[in-house]
C-alpha cells in the first residue's frame, strides 16, 4: 500500500469520526437545552416561531456566557434581613398591593446581584437566571411587568389585586431558590419543590402546616389533595 493510500485512508477516517461527532450533538443539542432550560426552552422557541436552530443557538450562547456563573454563598445575617424583608412586605400586601409587587421585585434584583448574579440594569440578569433558575424565571418576568408607571390612576393599579398577588407568590419561589443558596431544587410538574416545602409558603412554615391546612400567618393554606390556596392576606381590589 502507498503512502498515498495510507494517507487518504486517515484522512477519511477522520473525515467520518468528525461528521459522525457533528451529526451526535445536532441531535442531542435541542435535546439537552429543552431539558436544562424547561419552560424557558419552549418561550424561547415560540419567540422563534418553532425554528429549533434559532432557539438552541440563542441559549446555547446563554449558557456559553453564564454557565460557569459562580454563585456567592449569603452570610446568615443577609438571609435573615432577606426574610425579615420579604415577610413585611407580604403583611403589607392588603394594604398596599401594589406597592409590595413593587417592593418584591427590588428585593429579588438585590438577591440575585448578591447570590453573584449580573445587576437588573445590565442587560444580561434575565439570561444568567435562565441558565440557573430557569423553572421560576416567566414569574420573575411577571412579577416586574406587573405594575409600571403608566399602570396606575392615581394611587390605584389597575392590575387586580388578586393577579398581584398570584404573580407575587409565584415569585416566591425563586427567592426561595436564590436564599436557599444551592443548585436549583428539582421541580414537579407544576413546579413546586419535591422536598415538601410549599414554595409560597412564609419563612419557616412546614409540611405538616401545610397538610393540616393552616400556615404560620393563621390563613389556610393547602388541602390534603395539594390544591394551593393564597396565604397572603385576602382583600379587594382597589
Amino acid at each position: 500500500m502507498t503512502t498515498g493510500i495510507i494517507i487518504g485512508a486517515i484522512v477519511l477516517v477522520v473525515l467520518i469520526a468528525a461528521a459522525a461527532l457533528y451529526l451526535t450533538r445536532r441531535g442531542q443539542g435541542s435535546g439537552h437545552l429543552r431539558r436544562r432550560f424547561g419552560p424557558e426552552y419552549e418561550r424561547t422557541l415560540a419567540r422563534h416561531d418553532g425554528d429549533t436552530a434559532a432557539a438552541d443557538k440563542e441559549l446555547q450562547e446563554r449558557v456559553d456566557r453564564h454557565g460557569n456563573l459562580t454563585q456567592r454563598p449569603l452570610e446568615a445575617r443577609q438571609t435573615e434581613e432577606y426574610r425579615a424583608e420579604w415577610a413585611a412586605l407580604q403583611e403589607r400586601f392588603v394594604d398596599s398591593p401594589a406597592e409590595s409587587v413593587r417592593e418584591a421585585a427590588g428585593l429579588l434584583d438585590r438577591l440575585s446581584r448578591d447570590r453573584g448574579f449580573p445587576a437588573a440594569d445590565s442587560g444580561e440578569q434575565i439570561d444568567a437566571l435562565s441558565v440557573h433558575r430557569p423553572h421560576h424565571l416567566q414569574a420573575y418576568r411577571d412579577l416586574r411587568g406587573a405594575v409600571r408607571p403608566d399602570q396606575h390612576d392615581g394611587d390605584r393599579p389597575t392590575t387586580g389585586t388578586e393577579e398581584l398577588r398570584a404573580r407575587l407568590l409565584e415569585a416566591r419561589a425563586l427567592f426561595d431558590d436564590l436564599l436557599a443558596g444551592g443548585k436549583e431544587p428539582r421541580h414537579t410538574a407544576r413546579g413546586r419543590h419535591d422536598s415538601g416545602t410549599r414554595a409560597d409558603a412564609p419563612a419557616g412554615d412546614t409540611e405538616s402546616e401545610t397538610e393540616s391546612g393552616t400556615g404560620t400567618d393563621g390563613d389556610t393554606a393547602t388541602d390534603r389533595r395539594g390544591s394551593r390556596r393564597s396565604h397572603l392576606p385576602s382583600g379587594s381590589n382597589r
